[in-house]
């Protein structure tokens, strides 16, 4: 088996009952509409040093920009088993609160087997309660990125599992109350090694995504009952990048579309995918840009699920929004603004130290209509412009610096749902990147000067 394949963040969602559509999982429909989302997961990065094996908690209104809540530090973490989680999943069950289950896994090392979830309760996520394992079966094998759903016909919950029962299968296990589970069973077996399942339903159709082993592509396949062994393909494989795993499919809380997401495979790559469709049972999915969506900063296989703006903001009370922002080039969507060697410039996310992408938009040194940008890892330290480059540097407290480090933000040169940055002491010029490091310029008509002076602020 790869050793490899849990690497990163598996968005998987349960959406809650959106008008005239019956979703598994979906709350019931007295209670409030969603308009939010909240996201799961665990965090690594290239070299390990953000590395966080418990459960962490984003939010987002449009399900495409997220923004890391508790200061992207753990709200809840394991305290049995392995003492870590990967791959947690978040379920509304059928009475409107919600379960968490993940992985009981550590760390980056594949090869130890565990026959065990990790459990949580809760009422609206801002607090998980009740934290237990339970075992999923007696093999001597893995119980890896669980999902799960509301199955009607049998009034339980479906858990369904990546497993190896002499071959990389899907496994299944019954529950009413997530605490005592039916007898294992396999739950997709199609002759081939599989990992990484998502299951949603559109009315009376359910949605399986998965990734094929032997040739590393997403494959979409339905069932009309969703019982064991009752799915067939209906999608040619999908693949962005040169690798990818831990498909997620998603039903939007508004109109009728879906995304279908997927990981990278490697930690030193570009981190999501990501399609959309106005038709979840055609084979028709476009491809969407990493300028279109900001995952979480070091998120890592994980899910998302429908909210309600009171439970958004019960969220954003209790755990509060980030005091940082990033900068994403508008350009060069995979790149992010930081500080390298004392320099300005964008890279490719992720990196190591990835707080040097990390800023306080602070209201202008010298004019407080416009914002200023503190290092968070070197705090005292802003971005300034010397003979037009951009550095880190003290702030030495004279009119000059405060000068050459506040910037007049408008909105975006080449979008106006993004933002652009003008240089307060030199106003005919403005914040870009050039060669990948930044200075300030002029800015004229051309395209490609105006789309290297646009940032989105996340």
């Amino acid at each position: 088996m790869p050793l490899s394949r849990r690497d990163f963040t598996r968005i998987a969602a349960m959406t809650a009952l959106t008008s005239g559509v019956t979703v598994i999982g979906a709350q019931s429909p007295a209670l409030a509409a969603n308009t939010a989302y909240v996201f799961g997961y665990f965090k690594e990065t290239p070299n390990q040093s953000g590395d966080s094996y418990a459960l962490h908690l984003a939010v987002s209104t449009d399900g495409l920009n997220w923004r890391p809540l508790n200061q992207n530090n753990p709200v809840a973490t394991p305290t049995a088993g392995t003492l870590g989680l990967r791959d947690p999943f978040i379920l509304r069950k059928q009475d409107g609160t919600f379960v968490v289950l993940a992985t009981d896994l550590r760390g980056r090392i594949f090869t130890e087997n565990n026959q065990y979830l990790h459990v949580w309760d809760s009422a609206n996520l801002t607090s998980l309660t009740n934290y237990r394992r339970i075992r999923m079966h007696g093999l001597n094998t893995h119980t890896w990125a669980p999902t799960a759903f509301w199955v009607p016909a049998r009034n339980q919950y479906a858990i369904v599992y990546s497993a190896n029962n002499g071959q990389d299968v899907f496994m299944v296990n019954y529950t009413s109350d997530f605490r005592t589970v039916s007898a294992n069973q396999a739950y997709f077996s199609p002759g081939y090694p599989v990992l990484d399942a998502d299951i949603v339903a559109d009315g009376s159709t359910f949605y399986m995504y998965y990734k094929n082993l032997n040739d590393g592509l997403l494959y979409g396949a339905r069932s009309s009952s969703g019982e064991p062994n009752t799915y067939s393909n209906y999608t040619s494989g999908l693949r962005q990048g040169n690798a990818i795993e831990a498909p997620l499919l998603i039903r939007n809380n508004t109109g009728s579309g879906w995304r279908l997401w997927g990981d990278s495979f490697s930690p030193v790559n570009n981190d999501y995918y990501a399609w959309s469709t106005t038709n979840v049972g055609a084979n028709s999915w476009t491809v969407l840009g990493q300028r279109d969506f900001t995952p979480p900063l070091n998120a890592k296989h994980g899910s998302i699920v429908g909210i309600t703006a009171a439970e958004y903001d019960a969220l954003v009370a209790r755990w509060g929004l980030p005091n940082w922002v990033r900068l994403k080039s508008y350009n060069y969507p995979d790149r992010y603004v930081r500080h390298a060697d004392n320099l300005g410039r964008i890279d490719a996310y992720p990196f190591d130290p990835h707080e040097d992408q990390l800023w306080r938009m602070v209201a202008g040194l010298a004019d407080s209509a416009g914002v200023s940008f503190e290092s968070v890892n070197y705090p005292g330290r802003y971005l300034r412009h010397s003979n037009y480059a951009i550095r880190l540097d003290t702030n030495d407290g004279t009119a000059t610096f405060r000068g050459d480090a506040t910037f007049t933000r408008v909105a975006g040169l080449a979008d106006a749902s993004w933002s652009s940055f003008r240089s307060y002491n030199v106003p005919d010029r403005y914040l870009r990147h050039s060669g990948y490091v930044l200075r300030i310029d002029p800015i004229g008509t051309a395209a490609t000067e105006r789309q290297d002076a646009t940032f989105r602020v996340s």
